[in-house]
């Protein structure tokens, strides 16, 4: 939502970019004891901090090029096929074609009714789920180096310096008005730096298949604010395609929770 009315004075990729450089920042500062304690990264591990950081550096990227072109509800509501795939990909089991079959049906819904008007915007949202779905993944990966928050801090700084070439060239507006790159800064801190540090936690604690589907509210979440707060309003058909998406999340839900499950996948 910060991030919509951002645009206003932002172009969209350099907004991407300040985040990730003030979530990396944020991260390198709350780590900075951790890194002395702990030592250096392994080969191994560096280059899988390398390859989360870009991920989601790309993430945030693609996620806003998109949602400045989609309503937020239904751009997050696509990207979420990201996580349901990774969901549905490892837990093997029946219920898997039909979590599929309707969180794709939601998408093509929601992608459906925007696809003569903002073709690049559902190309950016796409990309922002596949993105999402290797953040996921990898994140999971980093996460069991238990090195606190560290991995993901050297990962995003990696992944800032990648984006510099697609974020510094419009971001003049920012280096001109100190409120407007503190408000990036904020939102690298409290959108990206607290959400993935959250997000890392859970990742050491539970598998990869359950940590996907707990991100089922977002599509909702992101609705309600849209409507709320950027005059958003959904139609009918935008609430029966969020429907499925949501409805394949439940099938995934329930069969995630019908046996036990390995902390590691």
């Amino acid at each position: 939502m910060i991030a919509v009315r951002l645009f206003e004075h932002l172009a969209p990729a350099p907004s991407a970019w300040l985040r990730v450089i003030g979530a990396a920042c944020w991260l390198l500062l709350f780590s900075a004891g951790n890194l002395r304690r702990g030592g250096r990264f392994t080969r191994e591990q560096l280059k899988a901090a390398a390859l989360f950081g870009i991920a989601t550096a790309f993430m945030n990227l693609t996620f806003y090029l998109a949602i400045n072109r989609l309503d937020l509800g239904k751009g997050v509501a696509i990207e979420f096929i990201g996580p349901i795939t990774v969901a549905a990909l490892t837990t093997r089991t029946k219920r898997n074609a039909l979590a599929l079959a309707l969180a794709a049906g939601g998408v093509v819904v929601l992608s459906g009714i925007e696809i003569d008007n903002e073709p690049l915007g559902l190309l950016f949202i796409f990309l922002a789920a596949i993105c999402w779905s290797v953040y996921i993944v990898l994140g999971a990966r980093v996460a069991q180096y238990d090195r606190g928050v560290a991995g993901l801090g050297i990962g995003l700084a990696i992944g800032a310096v990648v984006l510099t070439p697609i974020g510094l060239p419009q971001s003049g507006p920012a280096w001109s008005d100190p409120t407007l790159l503190l408000w990036c800064l904020l939102i690298g801190l409290f959108s990206n730096a607290v959400a993935y540090g959250i997000d890392q936690y859970t990742l050491r604690r539970i598998p990869v298949r359950r940590f996907s589907v707990l991100l089922a509210l977002l599509p909702v979440t992101a609705t309600v604010f849209g409507f709320l707060f950027l005059d958003q309003t959904p139609s009918t058909l935008d609430m029966v395609g969020i429907a499925l998406v949501l409805t394949g999340v439940i099938v995934q839900q329930r069969d995630t929770l019908s046996v036990a499950e390995p902390l590691r996948d």
